[in-house]
């Protein structure tokens, strides 16, 4: 009799288990990482190595100053307060804040009513009273320095002093009333139309209304008017030159050079002092700054 063995079933081979995909998931992702930032390390570094070469030699001995060292043998704090002891660097101080403040101040109070007059009303030839606004715009002022300075210096006897840069601003600034129309477009004219219904005048409606609302292109034409008149150099040359009681400190920086050497040391200290206040106020204003900018262009 023939026996038959029964062999028990094999068990079902199971397919190789395929390698996780999170380890390159992962991967990917860190090399995605530090890619961007490798990016934003390198766009960083472009711009605030200029600023770490400048505070460096501005701590530096003469000698050592733009001798090709890159970190100073000795920390010479002395030289900023060499700097403030220069004479006339306070009153260069006090004449930069005078010129900024008050032309800031004047082109605020004159641009804005023509940003919303151009914004807001609706008369004949409006749009050829802002194609000439532009136009002012493309005008070099190179190009009127000479009849200029002449009406100045033989008519109103104010050469030397900055009153030719600050009085002009109190009649109006092209560029910041083209950018505060912008901005004031932006505005729905329900509000206006809610004002008027209130009883509120054009200019109630333009100090309660209109000028809380658009703060954002307000600030960003003052400042944008700040830094300019901040670092204005070819106004005082030509109108404050001659009077060393008017200089700024953009202008007085030009005192730390001599016909046949130049203190680079005292000049990077007197430049980091000259940009502070800038920096100062951009950093606690950017918010506003970009806010301000970015609408200024959403509509036409």
């Amino acid at each position: 009799m023939t026996t038959t063995t029964l062999s028990a079933p094999s068990a079902p081979v199971r397919p190789a288990a395929r390698p996780s995909s999170a380890p390159a998931a992962r991967r990917k992702a860190v090399l995605h990482w530090i890619a961007v930032h490798a990016v934003a390390v390198a766009a960083a570094l472009f711009f605030v190595l200029p600023f770490v070469f400048v505070f460096l030699t501005s701590v530096m001995s003469d000698s050592q100053a733009m001798s090709g060292d890159l970190w100073p043998d000795a920390w010479h704090w002395s030289n900023y307060t060499e700097v403030f002891n220069t004479p006339g660097f306070l009153d260069w101080w006090r004449n930069s804040l005078i010129y900024a403040g008050l032309g800031t101040a004047f082109t605020l109070l004159s641009s804005v009513p023509v940003a919303y007059a151009l914004a807001r009303f609706r008369f004949r030839g409006r749009r050829t009273a802002m194609i000439l606004v532009i136009s002012t715009m493309m005008l070099p002022p190179q190009v009127v320095v000479v009849p200029m300075y002449l009406v100045w210096a033989q008519q109103f006897h104010l050469s030397g002093s900055l009153w030719p840069l600050i009085i002009p601003m109190a009649f109006g600034d092209a560029y910041s009333i083209f950018l505060l129309r912008q901005f004031l477009l932006t505005i729905p004219k329900e509000y206006l139309e809610s004002a008027k219904v209130d009883g509120c005048g054009e200019l109630r409606t333009l100090l309660r209304i209109i000028v809380p609302m658009a703060k954002p292109g307000i600030a960003a034409v003052a400042l944008f008017q700040f830094f300019y008149c901040w670092n204005d150099y070819f106004g005082p040359q030509i109108y404050a030159a001659q009077n060393p009681g008017a200089w700024t400190l953009s202008y007085g920086l030009e005192s730390f050079k001599s016909a046949h050497s130049v203190n680079w040391n005292l000049t990077m200290a007197a430049t980091l002092l000259v940009m502070a206040p800038v920096i100062i106020v951009f950093f606690f204003a950017q918010k506003a700054f970009v806010e301000g900018v970015t609408l200024t262009g959403v509509k036409g």
